[in-house]
């Protein structure tokens, strides 16, 4: 397309009096040029696109490297490790010692009730109880769990938006500098129309004006460029001494975008939200475990009495005790009843914890997807229609400025108006694939 302008300019200007193209040919060539080298530096850049890191690519490393999704690992695996010991017994009690010993004579056969002693005991909860213990303990890892999944969601949503900022921020620097050297030579040009009489020093010194803008453009993005190359080695949990990724050129991949199918989505497969409905399950079960406070515990304990013969020989039988002993849990009004309400209030905050989640997805999805919506029809406006004619007229004012038929501040701004509009796309483009990410964030899709 370029190069066909190209020649649509250079005729229209070999179509001017023969009294004024002998004027102009040196400027003819400068203009032309200044479409063809950028054409020539589109095609450098291009050229440079295998150094770039693709995003599948540092998801993957992330995965695997980030301490935030290690640390959330590791925090699943040892809630997991919770549930059996949850309904476990409490460990058996050993005892030894004599039993009923004289004080006036310290052998063991002088009195019948003298014995040594060996017992064992175990107390046993009411039914019921260890059930409810375990399944508290595995609502809590399957919260945990959830918690894992959403950090890695997390994390991975993080990487994406530091990919597209700093993407826009090189994106951006290649735009200026491109911007920046057209300037330079429509600078050139006006300086040679000065030269011979045919432009004024004020186009000069606006053409250096604007030149100076983009210098001061590209030292705000310079500014910039580090703190999003950090977020993006944070996220990958890479040293601080690796290779800074360089994110592949901006582009669009369309996907449809469905708000009640996403909020159903978002309801079903959400980490965050399903963490908290086990934890509205996991604070039920602690409710009913709370009320089993108010039934008793028992302790069973066995044990062997071994006698001595008598002082005379005679035979004593050993003996064997059993006994069993429950707990009186008559302490109802300042101990169990006030646990019941906590646990009760735990469940009914939780509950409502999930119904403002859910609220805030819902309206968050809403906002991500109209911001979706309105940056792709921005990327196909500027790409269909806004900026072929605003290139368009760029030209035809560089073809009328040479013939002095426009002044040099229409074609000014005209350039900056395409410089407007390509970072206006590109921004639109960034925007998109946030707001992508964002979503899929939102819906709880796998992350990849």
């Amino acid at each position: 397309m370029i190069p066909g302008r190209i020649v649509a300019v250079v005729l229209a200007v070999t179509a001017l009096p023969a009294n004024v193209q002998g004027q102009e040919d040196s400027l003819n060539k400068a203009g032309t040029a200044i479409f063809a080298q950028s054409v020539t530096k589109a095609t450098l850049t291009a050229s440079n696109s295998h150094n770039v890191t693709l995003l599948s690519s540092l998801i993957a490393e992330a995965l695997e490297n980030n301490p935030e999704i290690q640390a959330a690992y590791q925090e699943r695996e040892a809630a997991q490790q919770r549930i059996a010991p949850a309904e476990a017994l409490d460990d058996p009690m050993l005892e030894a010692g004599v039993i009923n010993a004289p004080l006036a004579s310290s052998p063991f056969n002088r009195e019948d009730m003298t014995m040594k002693m060996i017992g064992l005991s175990q107390r046993l909860p009411f039914p019921g109880k260890r059930n409810l213990r375990k399944e508290v303990a595995a609502k809590d890892a399957e919260a945990i769990e959830q918690g894992y999944h959403e950090t890695v969601n997390r994390v991975v949503h993080d990487l994406k938006t530091a990919y597209f900022d700093l993407g826009l921020t090189l994106e951006m620097i290649k735009l200026v500098e491109k911007n920046k050297q057209t300037l330079e030579r429509f600078l050139r040009i006006a300086e040679e129309r000065y030269q011979v009489g045919q432009g004024s020093q004020a186009d000069v010194l606006k053409a250096q004006t604007q030149v100076s803008r983009m210098l001061d453009r590209l030292l705000v993005l310079a500014r910039e460029q580090p703190v999003l190359e950090a977020e993006l080695i944070r996220t990958l949990g890479r040293n601080t001494k690796g290779e800074i990724p360089i994110p592949v050129p901006l582009q669009i991949q369309e996907v449809p975008l469905n708000l009640e199918a996403l909020q159903q989505e978002a309801l079903t497969q959400r980490p965050q939200l399903l963490a908290l409905q086990s934890l509205i399950a996991r604070n039920e079960k602690s409710v009913d475990l709370a009320r089993r406070a108010y039934y008793p515990d028992f302790d069973v304990r066995l044990s062997y009495g071994q006698r001595d013969n008598m002082m005379d020989g005679t035979r004593r039988d050993d003996m064997v005790s059993m006994t069993v002993a429950v707990n009186l849990p008559v302490w109802r009004g300042n101990k169990i009843e006030p646990r019941i309400m906590e646990s009760q209030a735990m469940r009914d905050q939780t509950v409502s914890l999930y119904q403002a989640q859910s609220n805030e997805v819902t309206a968050r999805l809403r906002q991500q997807i109209a911001t979706a919506e309105q940056s792709l029809k921005s990327v196909k406006l500027y790409q269909t229609a806004i900026l072929p004619q605003a290139k368009l007229t760029v030209e035809s004012a560089l073809a009328a400025y040479q013939v002095n038929r426009v002044d040099f501040l229409t074609l000014l701004d005209n350039q900056m108006t395409v410089f407007d509009f390509e970072a206006n796309l590109i921004t639109a483009m960034a925007n998109y694939n946030k707001a992508v990410a964002e979503i899929d964030l939102l819906a709880g899709k796998k992350q990849h």
